[in-house]
């Protein structure tokens, strides 16, 4: 088996940020400026194009380099791969198939390292990037301005700076020779095969992508347009300034009505309403409140990444949430849609679709919270089909009384599974048929925060004020929770002490169902039941004090984003195991569905979103769903699932 490396630069129009690579390769100007390649351990080529009037054109591949491009036993490589796939594919009109790829960025996530290339590389301390990278790539890959001293051009070309066209090359030239070593660096961590598998599956439904109703977003976009216009105009007339979105001239004018704010984020102006009895004030912050949900970026971004068939693709990042292997969103962040609690949700669609913006007002008052909840609805399954949506119940709560082992839990899933009204039952020691809407709620906010030995802090953050509880209430629900799920607490400890002793004493432990902590090469080896690795680097286990230490490793800061030392403790390795196993049963759930030829476009969470022809039974996706999973013996799977003409929540 062979194996060629790739990495190329383009130019386009299209933002590739803003649009996504399916977008950008659309451009009438899109062209590859630089094919760098090497085969096996061979040098680095590099292939550049030739010029035609105010345009670059892609000299002919070599026939090695055409032929392996296609050539299944030729294993090609690149960094973020599905780049380098689809803008070769546009380019020279060949098909690369995702099979025959593999993306050393994603090895590099499953290994516990940043995405980037070159932040990979430097955790490694291997040799990283060029750093004048970036600004080669603005300076020949994108459109330049117009100007007098450029002649009115649009672009740079290689004749407009030679000296920064073979800068260019030589960039080019080290990325392909960065990522070869990187790739052989990563080949030393635990790839299983189901994984390629999966990555193959995700590229092919990036490929296909999600249809989006266009008129239902340019409607979208003019209503909020003319809201914005509208809402701008009365806070004017109301204040007199010229510019009432600026910070520091609504905090003048405020200042000059008696108020003296120090800040006017969205969470210190309803302080300043509670507190003021101007009414004036209440006005023009109100406006300004509407005029900040106004903002509907998701429809301007499904318009910037619609492609020329109305679909939106590359929504998906495979293994792009932090640690656990779950997928994250690009572009529209499918995975952030505000829920729709519209109850004639049907209705405001058609309202919007009609451009009769004054009834959709009269209606339900406030446009900009309809507009967010419309936002799913303009993803729409292709003609002459629907979308069956179907998602695990509970998905979590069932894998983590399953790895604890808490009884009482696993027989509520195997029988009710109404788990709020359970565990409210459990905590307070009164019959499921007694618990009233306080209990419930009680439950309810306990569940959803305290599974990874969350605090009051945790319940605070996961809404338990806004519920009705108190301060006070709080450290007793913990302790209560607690009580009534020992296992659970107890798996916490267990967790944890597994990770140390693997840490200090670099023995492999094994687990529950065929999970093994492991210290590798200086890193912590969490094998999942499915097979796969959470992999910490450079895990230790320092002290504090005598009689307290700490696990650490190096990982990325969810806050800088910067890649340093991180703590973890036993309820947060249980979060990132259970979310975890959770990914992995959807990603079982994808492949049967792939194998039994259902058209998976997107899916969210623990959610698929599947585009089938009118008269699909949801009854087969769920039996596909829910079946028993090899690896995981006892845990048992629930989904629901509906149908519907544009994406919504049940």
């Amino acid at each position: 088996m062979s194996v060629l490396h790739i990495d190329i630069e383009t130019h386009s129009s299209v933002d590739l940020l803003k649009s996504g690579v399916y977008r950008y390769v659309e451009a009438p100007d899109f062209g590859i400026l630089l094919l760098a390649y090497a085969f096996d351990d061979e040098a680095v080529q590099i292939i550049e194009p030739k010029a035609e009037a105010d345009k670059l054109v892609i000299c002919d591949l070599p026939v090695k380099l055409r032929k392996a491009l296609t050539n299944p036993t030729v294993t090609k490589i690149a960094h973020n791969a599905n780049f380098e796939r689809t803008c070769i594919s546009k380019a020279f009109s060949i098909t690369c198939a995702p099979e025959q790829w593999r993306c050393t960025s994603v090895l590099a996530l499953m290994a516990g390292l940043p995405s980037s290339l070159d932040g990979a590389a430097k955790a490694l301390n291997l040799t990283g990037k060029n750093q004048t990278g970036t600004m080669l790539i603005n300076y020949f890959s994108k459109p330049c301005k117009p100007t007098k001293t450029n002649g009115l051009r649009t672009r740079n070309l290689p004749e407009h700076n030679p000296e920064k066209w073979e800068q260019f090359k030589e960039y080019c030239i080290q990325d392909v020779a960065v990522e070869r070593t990187l790739c052989g660096a990563l080949y030393a961590f635990s790839h299983p095969a189901f994984e390629k598998r999966l990555w193959d599956l995700d590229q092919k439904i990036n490929d296909i992508g999600v249809r989006v109703d266009a008129v239902l977003i340019e409607h979208a976009i003019n209503c909020d347009r003319l809201l914005s216009d509208q809402l701008m105009q009365q806070a004017k007339d109301l204040s007199g300034l010229d510019n009432p979105n600026s910070v520091a001239q609504i905090k003048s004018w405020l200042k000059s009505q008696g108020e003296d704010v120090s800040s006017l984020n969205k969470d210190s102006i309803p302080d300043i309403l509670n507190n003021t009895d101007n009414e004036t004030v209440h006005d023009v912050l109100n406006l300004r409140l509407q005029m900040s949900k106004a903002s509907i970026k998701k429809y301007t971004t499904m318009d910037a990444a619609r492609c020329a068939d109305d679909r939106v693709r590359g929504l998906l990042q495979f293994y792009g949430a932090n640690r656990t292997g779950r997928w994250a969103g690009r572009l529209v962040q499918v995975q952030n849609l505000k829920r729709n609690y519209l109850p004639d949700l049907d209705l405001a669609r058609k309202t919007l679709l009609s451009g009769d913006y004054e009834m959709l007002e009269l209606l339900y008052g406030d446009v900009p919270d309809v507009l967010s909840q419309l936002v799913r609805t303009a993803f729409i399954p292709s003609d002459g089909n629907q979308f069956i949506v179907a998602d695990f119940s509970a998905i979590e709560a069932r894998v983590i009384a399953w790895l604890a082992g808490e009884t009482w839990r696993l027989d509520v899933f195997a029988s009710h599974g109404k788990i709020y009204e359970a565990s409210a039952s459990q905590m307070f020691g009164i019959p499921m048929d007694k618990i009233d809407k306080e209990l419930r709620q009680k439950g309810k906010v306990a569940e959803l925060a305290l599974g990874y030995q969350g605090g009051a802090g945790a319940l605070i953050a996961m809404g338990a004020l806004d519920m009705g509880l108190t301060e006070d209430e709080l450290p007793e629900l913990v302790a209560v929770w607690r009580a009534s799920n020992a296992e659970i607490v107890r798996l916490w400890r267990d967790v944890s002490s597994f990770a140390n002793k693997a840490i200090l004493y670099k023995i492999p432990l094994d687990f529950r169902y065929g999970m093994r902590f492991e210290y590798v090469n200086n890193n912590l080896h969490i094998r999942l039941p499915s097979g796969r690795c959470l992999i910490y680097q450079d895990a230790k286990v320092d002290y504090t004090t005598p009689w307290h230490s700490r696990i650490t490793y190096m990982g990325v800061n969810q806050t800088s984003r910067k890649w340093e030392r991180v703590e973890t403790y036993g309820g947060k390795l249980v979060e990132n195991i259970i979310q975890a196993i959770a990914r992995d049963c959807l990603a079982e759930a994808l492949i049967r569905l792939d194998e039994s030829a259902y058209n998976t476009v997107m899916h969210i969470h623990d959610e698929v979103v599947i585009d089938a022809p009118k008269g699909t039974l949801t009854e087969n996706v769920i039996d596909l769903i829910t079946q028993p999973i090899k690896w995981a013996n006892g845990l048992v799977l629930a989904a629901e699932a509906f149908t519907c003409d544009y994406y919504m929540k049940d």
